[in-house]
């Protein structure tokens, strides 16, 4: 692929001929870590996803990761700034060069807002939202889906400019099932890669004769748009609890009264909540529905964090 690296002794790499500096460790899950690195030549920041790929499979989900953000240059998804793939005592290392968003995650804005006692204004939630949707414009326009959508997966530049990230579990928007044996691969791979508090009830009990499409993105939307509303998912007590989310999924969305926004967001956030796939607007229909909103609302505070 033309790309080299080499861990040098003073805490240097070099990925594709450019130097970073390794500056700290930022984050650690199952199979990856993410280090904050700084280019020596350009003086940025960048966030160095590492993956380890156990078997053949997870190199191919790290090369997929790879390559769907080459897929897209937009401003409401996270770049790639270089990747390479290294071999260490026989096993495989994807390493991903990823801008480094100081911020931080949507939902690290969330907590900070929780923690004060505060809220996110309807101005700000619309903004956020709408530039939440753009990036799935892009992806549902080439025909992918983002299967993960969620807090975390949103980064906030410093002017809220949303940037969807963990590209790991996107693929084609449009899967159909024929049989049983099909529908529990697919539920079997949701249950993997979906985070559960913000899974698409489809995706929960897959029939064996279905198309699974885009609006699963659709409903993990309204689950956002609801956290940035009440700081919380819709669903994350119900999981904490041990109760059935996958029950907690089939009814319609329930909205905290009193409630402090307008009408017109309760009213998008059940229009996007529906339990049946066929009945949950298209991106394009809830980016009109923002613009409209947006045009209306008397509210200009935006309470940056």
């Amino acid at each position: 692929m033309g790309q080299t690296l080499c861990i040098c002794s003073r805490g240097s790499i070099t990925i594709d001929n450019k130097r970073y500096y390794f500056i700290q460790k930022l984050d650690e899950g199952g199979f990856s870590y993410v280090d904050l690195v700084e280019g020596v030549q350009d003086g940025r920041f960048y966030a160095l996803k590492r993956i380890l790929c156990h078997d053949r499979e997870g190199r191919q989900e790290a090369q997929t990761e790879v390559e769907m953000h080459r897929l897209f240059s937009h401003p409401n998804i996270l770049g790639l700034a270089g990747h390479t793939f290294i071999e260490r005592g026989g096993k495989s290392e994807a390493w991903i060069l990823l801008p480094y968003v100081q911020k931080g995650s949507l939902w690290s804005v969330l907590e900070k807002l929780r923690d004060k006692g505060s809220f996110m204004p309807e101005r700000r939630i619309l903004k956020v939202l709408q530039g939440i949707c753009s990036g799935l414009k892009a992806m549902h326009d080439r025909g992918y889906a983002h299967r993960d959508l969620k807090p975390t997966n949103v980064l906030l530049e410093e002017d809220d400019r949303p940037l969807l990230m963990d590209l790991g579990s996107m693929n084609r928007s449009r899967m159909e099932v024929k049989g049983t044996r099909e529908a529990m691969t697919v539920q079997d791979w949701a249950a993997q890669r979906c985070t559960i508090s913000y899974r698409a009830p489809e995706l929960f009990n897959v029939e064996s004769h279905c198309v699974i499409d885009d609006r699963t993105d659709i409903w993990s939307l309204g689950c956002v748009l609801y956290s940035m509303m009440f700081l919380e998912g819709p669903y994350d007590m119900v999981f904490q609890k041990g109760d059935s989310v996958a029950l907690a999924v089939q009814n319609p969305v329930t909205i905290p009264q009193p409630c402090s926004y307008s009408e017109g967001l309760q009213n998008l956030l059940r229009s996007i909540m529906v339990s049946n796939p066929q009945e949950r607007p298209d991106v394009n229909w809830i980016l009109d529905q923002i613009q409209d909103m947006t045009c209306s609302s008397p509210n200009t505070q935006t309470n940056m964090v």
